[in-house]
């Protein structure tokens, strides 16, 4: 793990303890590392090297099992894809199997990923099981935002909210644990936005850093463009609505990064590599259009998670996004 060590050392008290939750709720912004200690947790609670330090060794077959997400008594369940509807059949069927006594671990551990993208009616079937737990059962689920859960989800479990780093914390993790070189982990820790989580992931899948580079250049072309040409862009745009979830992220990192320098803010730029675009845009639309836009983002944003008309929504942003 890079950084969260509080939340760390909350659980490893617990464990070391016996004093673990029959449920968790990990929530935080999406690369924040919410799966990563999920996974680890599940890890401590089951490696047979982790009774009296509570740390799991990642060595062991149940941690490297569990790691793989291979393990019999550990079950991983999210929507199909992201952004679309975890379903009631899926918290049934592993209602069933938590039922059942353990295969070869201590404990049988549920892990619900984006538990934001579940159905009410998902929801509610899970309830049932926090209410009535099994002894032998830890379920864990992650979302963005506990306010976007039930509130009786949300009571029936122990909350950690997790929160970005600190720039240089994600920076040092990436270049000491990972072995990054330190001007690259300088660089993927500021994009990021303190997430480690996605800076790993960027690092891993150097592609994302070109799609990132040509939203932004797409989002530069879209600013001085005609009615006609915002139009096509989003119709374009909506034809992969995750996709579409990543580009309203980037773009929110800019327009953040837009409002900063518009408020002559001591706050250091995310965007770092697009400083002089920044800078010019800032120099040419008031504090107030920044801040503006960057609420309409956040507004779309969570309008498509929730599944309204994203062409619709995605034609609006567009309109709206400031002339200079």
């Amino acid at each position: 793990m890079i950084g969260h060590e509080w939340a760390i050392n909350l659980l490893k008290v617990q464990v070391a303890n016996n004093a673990s939750r029959h449920a968790y709720l990990f929530t935080g912004p999406k690369g924040i590392g919410r799966r990563t200690i999920a996974i680890r947790l599940a890890q401590a609670l089951n490696c047979p090297n982790a009774l009296s330090t509570a740390k799991p060794c990642l060595e062991c077959r149940t941690c490297t099992l569990i790691e793989r997400m291979q393990h019999p008594d550990l079950a991983i369940i999210q929507s199909e894809r992201e952004s679309r509807t975890l379903k009631v059949g899926q918290v049934r069927e592993l209602q069933h199997e938590v039922s059942l006594t353990p295969y070869e671990a201590r404990y049988r551990v549920a892990i619900f990923l984006r538990f934001e993208e579940a159905s009410t009616s998902a929801a509610n079937a899970l309830l049932k099981t926090l209410e009535e737990p099994p002894p032998q059962v830890k379920i864990i689920l992650t979302a963005e935002s506990s306010e976007r859960l039930l509130p009786t989800i949300v009571s029936r479990c122990e909350v950690l909210r997790l929160r970005p780093l600190a720039v240089n914390d994600v920076s040092l993790g990436l270049s000491s644990q990972m072995k990054i070189p330190i001007e690259q982990s300088k660089f993927l820790a500021h994009i990021s936005g303190g997430r480690p989580g996605y800076a790993l992931r960027l690092q891993n899948e150097p592609d994302l850093l070109d799609k990132r580079n040509k939203w932004l250049d797409d989002l530069q072309r879209m600013i001085p463009s005609s009615r006609v040409e915002r139009f096509a862009y989003a119709e374009n745009l909506v034809k992969d609505r995750d996709t579409l979830v990543e580009i309203l992220q980037v773009w929110l990192s800019f327009w953040r990064d837009v409002l900063i320098v518009s408020m002559d803010a001591s706050i250091e730029l995310t965007n770092q590599d697009r400083a002089d675009e920044i800078i010019q845009l800032a120099d040419n639309i008031s504090v107030f259009q920044a801040h503006k836009f960057v609420s309409r983002i956040e507004q779309s944003y969570e309008l498509i998670s929730h599944n309204v008309n994203a062409r619709l929504v995605t034609e609006v942003l567009l309109l709206n996004l400031p002339r200079t």
